[in-house]
């Protein structure tokens, strides 16, 4: 049983990091200073994003449909 709380503890902080990856928003991140360094168009629809800030870059993928009151972040990730 004691050898399970180690692996349990890591897998609550993996799984903390990975929520908290989800919740980024194309504005979350220029609200928190990032700044937009690129845009493409994606074949199936949507736009990717590139943020940056100092060394960092973030993509982002955005995507709406026709009856989407606004353009949605989809997902947001580093880019390493």
């Amino acid at each position: 049983m004691r050898n399970i709380a180690p692996l349990a503890a890591l897998a609550l902080v993996a799984a903390q990091t990975a929520v908290s990856a989800q919740t980024k928003t194309v504005q979350s991140l220029m609200d928190n200073g990032y700044t937009v360094a690129g845009i493409t168009t994606s074949p199936t629809g949507g736009a990717s994003i590139f943020l940056r800030k100092a060394n960092t870059l973030v993509y982002c993928f955005t995507a709406e449909t026709p009856d989407s009151p606004t353009v949605a972040t989809k997902y947001c990730k580093p880019v390493k």
